[in-house]
């Protein structure tokens, strides 16, 4: 069901906001690490990132933040602005998201807009709300009516804008390798850039006071930037910093700066030429983004959630509270209307999906490892807990579920399978462990098989255990006898073998450029039938109805149609915000595992779609699949159709009733439906040609 991946250390630009072919997205239960958080003073309220949502925190007693309601939005929140009852959200692809929490229990979403790349960072001023977003620079919003937010302009950036602060006429943009970049936005319409200063580390975050704008530069610490005249911007002064400073708040005379590893720093700004470290607080987890209001500083540390810190005495700060948030999805498995999740940091979460569009949290209990995989049967969840073996948790009463025993394999468990009273476990390094399960209070060792490779899936039929063994391809185990296993067959692939699922003769595999259909008929002479290459890292694969469903990683979801093994062909796909580790499927409903935008759910449509020969183009969003004749629709008025490849190249025109594309090669395309004398654009619908 799953994958190994070993460390990711940089994140990668992502595709257009919810790309989408065939799929719709149905809800989610979002929540994640914390990258980012704001402050109402006014009624002592903290917004605490979380993943893909937001939680709405009372501070009245900073030693025990309490939940008042969760938001959840399309994308992973990088950044958050508050003002005047509103919170703006930078959601990554999702763009900005404008929230009305005048009532703090029922936060009411306002409006939403696509930015063209990644919302990192936003700053509202007046009725303009400025959006650092990645690769496409600054953009600047009118929220004026935020119900109907909209573009006024943009100005690019040499690198990915990540932060922006606003002052008189101009906008600062904190643009990674390219320091910071000074735009005039005295004409919302025509931003243009006057100045820059390129610092000498990566600047991720910046706030502005007086005449200086204080940037947090990763590696190179806190530089203070002298932008009097932001046509000639100077460095005035800098204090280095032990970690690798990603973001920062300004209250009084101090900078407080999240510092990642080094926690939080306070710097004493009082002469901006020579600012210097007056004291520090290590906080458990990554320090990304800091607020700071009263006596107390709020960060927002990864994986450790919100940490307050007293700072009423800057010398000796020390940490008042906290609020955990989630961790990442990881793995996922589904039973009895409740999806179990596997968060990577030693917790399995329940949560209740019984209605797909508004899933909840049931309960949870925590793993002593840290949990990658996850199985469900009989009343039981078996968590694959890593550096912890096997954890089983009895999960009956899913409000109140518990550990009933466990068992510590010699590797990392990584994935589990479950079958009768056996669980097998991919044990990585200790390849495949087979546990007796049948008084789940007292588990043994009843076999195992040390394949080649890192056993990072597993999945049973027939007797024989498949064995995604990473480096070592497809292993195939028999099991007949669970006390003597032994390898009945192998199938080398040409990557790296994640994720495993089989059905009837065949296997499918997620193998590291796509899906791969292996024939296992004969075990002992497995071969490849078909393959299907995937954009991104195939980790896992879900098997139901016809369709291969695969997690892939930077990709989302993508839905294989496997009805002919030698020739599988994507027939749907959606663009998770976060990254796809792992995916089950429930009739058409697909659940992924989307790293730290928690729990996200899918709804494919295209299973009536994906043989349709010569298809009708239809005026919506949704993609058609075509085969040989593209059929457009007789209208009444005037039609001026195109077809464009991916690369917005006009490859031919269109004309109502039939159209010859089977000369086109096979891919992606875009329909573009003007009329009228102007022809502006009416639709674009997207049409995937195939053979």
């Amino acid at each position: 069901m799953k994958r190994f991946v070993f460390v990711v250390l940089a994140l990668a630009g992502v595709a257009t906001a919810q790309d989408s072919l065939n799929c719709r997205f149905t809800g989610n239960w979002p929540f994640g690490p914390s990258y980012a958080v704001a402050y109402d003073p006014e009624r002592n309220l903290a917004f605490c990132a979380s993943g893909g949502g937001v939680h709405v925190l009372s501070m009245s007693s900073p030693s025990q933040p309490a939940l008042v309601s969760a938001i959840r939005t399309r994308g992973v929140v990088r950044g958050l602005d508050y003002g005047a009852h509103r919170l703006y959200v930078a959601a990554g692809q999702a763009g900005l998201e404008i929230w009305d929490v005048a009532d703090q229990a029922n936060p009411n979403r306002l409006g939403r807009l696509d930015t063209p790349c990644s919302a990192s960072g936003v700053t509202v001023s007046g009725d303009l709300a400025y959006v650092a977003d990645d690769t496409s620079g600054l953009r600047i919003i009118n929220v004026a009516d935020p119900a109907n937010p909209y573009e006024t302009g943009h100005c690019d950036t040499p690198d990915d804008a990540q932060g922006v602060a606003v002052a008189g006429n101009f906008a600062y943009v904190a643009s990674r390798r390219s320091g910071l970049r000074i735009i005039n936005v005295a004409d919302p319409q025509n931003p243009y850039e006057v100045g820059h200063f390129d610092t000498p580390g990566m600047s991720y975050a910046v706030a502005l006071s007086g005449d200086f704008a204080y940037v947090a530069d990763d590696t190179a610490g806190l530089r203070v930037i002298g932008v009097a005249d932001p046509q000639n911007p100077y460095e005035a002064g800098y204090c280095g910093t032990p970690g690798t400073a990603r973001g920062i708040a300004l209250k009084d005379s101090f900078a407080y700066v999240a510092d990642g590893l080094a926690g939080l720093r306070i710097i004493n700004i009082a002469n901006p030429q020579s600012p210097t470290e007056t004291g520090y607080h290590d906080t458990p987890g990554f320090a990304l983004g800091v607020g700071a209001s009263g006596g107390f500083a709020l960060v927002a540390d990864d994986w450790r959630g919100l940490r307050v810190i007293a700072v009423s005495n800057p010398q000796s700060p020390y940490e008042a509270g906290f609020w955990l948030t989630p961790y990442n999805a990881y793995g996922v498995a589904l039973s009895g209307g409740f999806a179990y999740i596997a968060d990577g940091l030693g917790v399995l979460r329940i949560i209740n999906v019984v209605d797909p569009q508004n899933p909840y949290e049931e309960g949870s209990c925590d793993t002593p490892g840290a949990s990658f995989g996850v199985a469900v049967a009989g009343g039981f969840a078996y968590a694959a807990d890593y550096s912890a073996g096997l954890r089983i948790i009895n999960v009956a009463d899913p409000q109140n579920p518990y550990e009933a025993g466990h068992y510590d394999t010699p590797g990392l468990a990584y994935d589990v399978c479950v079958s009768g009273s056996l669980a097998y476990v991919a044990d990585m390094d200790s390849g495949l462990r087979i546990v007796n399960v049948a008084n789940p209070q007292s588990p043994f060792e009843a076999g195992y098989f040390d394949t080649p490779g890192l056993a990072t899936d597993v999945a049973v039929a027939g007797g024989f255990a498949y064995v995604a063994d990473y480096g070592g391809g497809l292993r195939i185990i028999n099991v007949t006898d669970p006390q003597n296993p032994y390898e009945a067959g192998h199938f080398s692939t040409p990557g790296s073998a994640h994720g495993v699922a089989v059905s009837g003769e065949f296997v499918y595999l997620a193998e590291y450029i796509g899906l791969r259909v292996i024939n296992v008929s004969d075990p002992a002479s497995p071969y490849e039938l078909g393959f299907c290459a995937t954009p991104s890292t195939a980790l896992a694969v879900a098997l139901s109805g016809g369709f291969a469903y695969v997690a892939d990683e930077q990709a989302g979801l993508r839905v294989i149609n496997i009805t002919d093994p030698q020739s599988p062909y994507e027939a749907g796909c959606y663009d998770t915000p976060g990254w796809a580790y792992d995916v089950c499927v429930f009739g058409n409903l697909a659940f992924v595992a989307d790293y730290d935008a928690g729990l996200q759910i899918y709804e494919f449509l295209g299973a009536g779609l994906e043989d349709t020969p010569n298809a009708n183009v239809r005026a919506t969003n949704a993609a058609t699949i075509v085969r040989g004749v593209l059929r457009l629709p007789v209208s009444p008025v005037t039609i001026h159709t195109s077809l464009f490849d991916m690369t917005g190249r006009s490859v031919m025109s269109l004309h109502p009733g039939p159209n010859d594309v089977s000369r086109l090669a096979p891919g992606v395309y875009f329909v573009r439906l003007a009329s009228g004398v102007e022809r502006e654009a009416s639709s674009i619908t997207k049409v995937i040609v195939t053979r």
